[in-house]
């Protein structure tokens, strides 16, 4: 398993890497940088701390159920959309409460974010693990 720090520097690394991103995808049809930069820093808090704590969860179930950390295609996609739909339980009414629109409304937009996050954690987990490999997969976290 990851190390705390390894962890952390994991966690910090997605959030910078897809708040960047995200905020130039949204300039480009026209949402207000400022706007989008605060809300995506308000779920990049938020997301850090879920990423933190969802990953140690799902390692340790890894290990529970399947005896090793080392994720299979089917493991990081099980993986992808069980922190999207996490995540998404606590974003939906922040967003639906800064844009000042209705849930439904908040709904369809976040699937766009969704959708994009799928694909950006599926990438950039898989390229995570092939920069910084788990040097034994049994050690325990520390």
């Amino acid at each position: 398993m990851r190390t705390t720090l390894d962890r952390i520097r994991h966690a910090i690394a997605f959030e910078i890497i897809g708040l960047l991103c995200i905020v130039s995808i949204l300039s480009l049809f026209g949402f207000d940088a400022a706007h989008t930069g605060v809300l995506g820093i308000a779920f990049s808090v938020i997301a850090t701390g879920w990423n933190y704590v969802y990953n140690l969860w799902f390692d340790k179930g890894m290990i529970k159920w399947a005896g090793t950390t080392t994720k299979s295609q089917k493991h990081r996609i099980l993986h992808a959309v069980m922190f999207e739909l996490g995540l998404l339980w606590v974003t939906l009414p922040a967003i639906a409460w800064w844009l000042n629109i209705s849930l439904y409304q908040a709904f369809l937009m976040d699937i766009g974010l969704v959708a994009f996050y799928l694909v950006y954690a599926y990438i950039y987990n898989l390229a995570y693990d092939k920069i910084f490999p788990v040097k034994s997969d049994m050690q325990p976290a520390h």
